[in-house]
């Protein structure tokens, strides 16, 4: 792909989504002392960027780790 600026980006070069199910969510956020309510759910099924996140292993199963604002969206069927 050619970019406005004439520079070439190669397929693999490109950030892939990834796509998941929210498990759990935390209360949210204050911004100027204003609690902000998290926007997604438990069980809804979201896509986020490839490198977002941190991965962890709790019990053997594998979790990500990630601040909402790294949530492209969420997936409705």
């Amino acid at each position: 792909e050619k970019t406005e600026s004439g520079l070439y980006i190669p397929d693999s070069a490109k950030e892939k989504p990834q796509e998941g199910t929210v498990v759990a969510t935390g209360p949210g956020r204050a911004e100027n002392g204003t609690q902000i309510e998290m926007t997604v759910e438990e069980d809804d099924d979201v896509i986020y960027g490839q490198y977002a996140g941190t991965e962890v292993t709790l019990d053997g199963d594998e979790y990500l780790i990630m601040r909402e604002s790294d949530i492209f969206g969420i997936v409705e069927e």
